[in-house]
């Protein structure tokens, strides 16, 4: 007989999102159990930016110091041609910018994240941890959620979230909407010893090169030990998606760009590439007794660079009603939707407007161009409504 379970909440999903929305419920006091489908808890990919809405959340569950540690400040996140190598525009992350918003923006390696987010879940004793839990199923039965793993064993809690990621088993419970969609973007990304990259002014800069269907994102992590970089493109849709965009389609993509940017497509991580996906927003993300955060609820384009940020303030939301309507957690997950549907939906919206506005060509670019090269490196009005959010405060957002 398959081994059943009986837990209060239960957490699929041992990444970046579901972990802090177990160390969120823990620090409230409540039980909460974690599966996690891989052998060891761990994180694909590699750098990470996170803006002050994220930090915000990580200070509040006392696991930002620890973030800090290995994370590194840009002095300035600059947007550039990558045809040309002239400079759009800036952010200046100094004072004025930590003085707005309460705090810096960091990158970071994507594992040095999660690491300091597991430690503080281990010494979390309201914190049990799982992995080589494969959840395939959830349903609901009466009062319960269900989650059904591969091997046949089954949880039974109060609660259930769902931070499975992109292809959600929760999700095909409570929405039940299909594969997510193609954006047609193909991504390469990786690190490489920082002095493997050529030498030029604000190489410790965030740097977005930008062109017609393409861009390079290159800033330093670990300290600036290592130089994280990311190559996206329009690929050719031709034959199954997971072919799209091999490694001679990324350098046909970028070679009428500048010598540097070319240099770093070179230097590219080739092993792996991603056919990027998203969804569009959805309404509500709950049935019964399970509810959604993180890509599971709202997989967004990278272009804002807030799908790790959104998780976090999924995770303290969600936390923060779970205690505040005690057992009654219908009504916590409504009040959650009510919450971060809204805001999850204007960022995933607009991390595809962003995409096309980097990825324009022609008249369209040179608008762009023009617009942004006049502003000042210290106004903050397109980012206020973004950066400046608070989880669980009533909303001052300006629309851009």
């Amino acid at each position: 007989m398959s081994a059943r379970h009986r837990v209060e909440r239960v957490v699929v999903g041992g990444g970046i999102g579901g972990l802090t929305a177990a160390l969120a419920l823990a620090r409230h006091g409540l039980p909460v159990h974690v599966l996690e489908q891989a052998p060891e808890f761990g994180e694909i990919g590699a750098g990470v930016q996170l803006a002050p809405n994220a930090l915000r959340v990580l200070d509040r569950l006392g696991v930002l110091g620890d973030v800090l540690t290995s994370a590194v400040r840009p002095p300035k996140a600059v947007m550039m041609s990558a045809v040309t190598g002239e400079q759009i525009t800036a952010i200046d992350f100094g004072e004025e910018f930590r003085a707005a918003y309460g705090h810096p923006y960091v990158v970071t390696h994507r594992s040095d994240l999660l690491a300091a987010v597991l430690d503080a879940c281990r010494a979390e004793p309201a914190i049990t941890l799982e992995t080589g839990r494969s959840v395939r199923a959830v349903r609901q039965d009466g009062d319960t959620a269900v989650a059904e793993c591969a091997d046949g064993a089954e949880y039974r809690a109060d609660a259930l979230i769902g931070a499975d990621g992109l292809w959600s088993a929760v999700r095909a419970h409570t929405v039940g909407d299909g594969d997510p969609a193609y954006i047609g973007d193909v991504a390469y990304r990786g690190t490489i010893p920082t002095a493997a990259i050529s030498d030029r002014a604000g190489k410790e800069d965030m740097t977005w090169w930008i062109g017609p269907g393409l861009h390079l994102i290159q800033y330093p992590v670990r300290g600036g030990e290592l130089f994280n970089q990311v190559a996206v493109f329009t690929a050719a849709a031709h034959g199954p998606a997971e072919e799209w965009g091999q490694p001679d389609e990324l350098d046909r993509a970028f070679e009428a760009t500048s010598d540097y940017v070319r240099e770093g497509v070179r230097l590219v991580d080739r092993d792996r590439h991603w056919v990027l996906r998203d969804r569009p927003p959805a309404a509500a993300w709950s049935r019964g007794r399970a509810t959604l955060l993180g890509d599971a609820a709202h997989p967004m384009a990278q272009y804002l660079a807030q799908g790790a940020c959104q998780a976090l303030e999924d995770a303290v939301a969600l936390a923060d009603l779970l205690a505040a309507h005690g057992p009654d957690v219908p009504a916590a997950f409504a009040a959650y939707e009510a919450e971060r549907v809204p805001r999850t939906a204007k960022v995933q919206t607009w991390a595809r407007r962003m995409g096309e506005i980097v990825h324009a060509d022609g008249v369209t670019a040179l608008l762009r161009d023009a617009l942004l090269g006049g502003r000042d490196e210290r106004d903050f009005q397109y980012t206020d409504w973004l950066y400046g959010h608070r989880t669980g405060a009533a909303p001052t957002e300006r629309t851009p």
